[in-house]
């Protein structure tokens, strides 16, 4: 059984039995469309920040307003379905994350946030299929990277961001072999991240800034569309 929502088919069948839904390409153009709110969220918001600003809740707001509409779009446009489900909390939890980092006395609480959001990619990205190959070229980039940073990171940190690299190195695995717009999220929120630490902890960079944020909005909404490119496979 299929139903249309927001000119976009759906397999309800694939729903019930806990499956990505069938993708329907044929509705790209409607999907454009619900999209558009997310670009000018974003627009909104590299017109409006300065390194000057102060930390608001109108600027954390206005930070998490591209994240929360893919949540919304999500929602209206793929309602259904648990791989579905599973990005949208992750999206949530990212906003929480988005929120926190605005404050730098919440940085802690915000890494928490993305960690609990990396988890849920990886709930929702399976195990399937495995190719443990990956792993190797992830370790040669991880390993000499994160061994750089760890010489520069304050004592305290040091254990919650191995976490968390472990964390978002699972992650990055499980959406290269997800393949798709899955494989091109995990890699720029990677980069993403990549470029926040060392800006943070190493040495500042130019317009880290705009590269960090420009690589994660990126991520998010590729990832988000990977719910209309889903392989029929149980998430496991």
């Amino acid at each position: 059984m299929q139903a249309t929502l927001g000119g976009s088919h759906v397999d309800m069948d694939t729903r019930e039995e806990g499956l990505p839904g069938k993708p329907r390409f044929s509705a790209q153009p409607h999907v454009g469309r619900w999209l558009s709110p997310f670009f000018l969220t974003c627009a909104v918001y590299f017109l409006l920040w300065s390194p000057e600003n102060q930390p608001s809740w109108v600027g954390a707001l206005i930070k998490c307003l591209p994240i929360l509409y893919l949540v919304v779009f999500l929602w209206t446009v793929y309602p259904g379905g648990s791989y579905s489900l599973l990005l949208q909390g992750a999206l949530l939890c990212s906003a929480v994350g988005d929120s926190c980092l605005v404050w730098p006395e919440a940085f802690l609480h915000g890494m928490a946030a993305f960690a609990v959001a990396h988890l849920l990619y990886l709930w929702a990205f399976g195990l399937t299929p495995l190719k443990p190959g990956l792993l190797l070229p992830i370790l040669l980039a991880s390993i000499p990277y994160y061994g750089l940073l760890l010489w520069h990171l304050p004592p305290d940190m040091v254990l919650p961001l191995t976490a968390y690299s472990l964390v978002l190195a699972v992650m990055l695995w499980r959406g290269l072999a997800r393949g798709g717009s899955t494989c091109w999220g995990a890699l720029l929120f990677t980069l993403s991240d990549a470029v926040l630490a060392w800006d943070l902890f190493v040495h500042p960079l130019p317009h880290a800034h705009l590269v960090v944020m420009a690589t994660y909005y990126a991520a998010q909404i590729l990832i988000a569309l990977s719910a209309f490119q889903s392989p029929r496979l149980k998430s496991n």
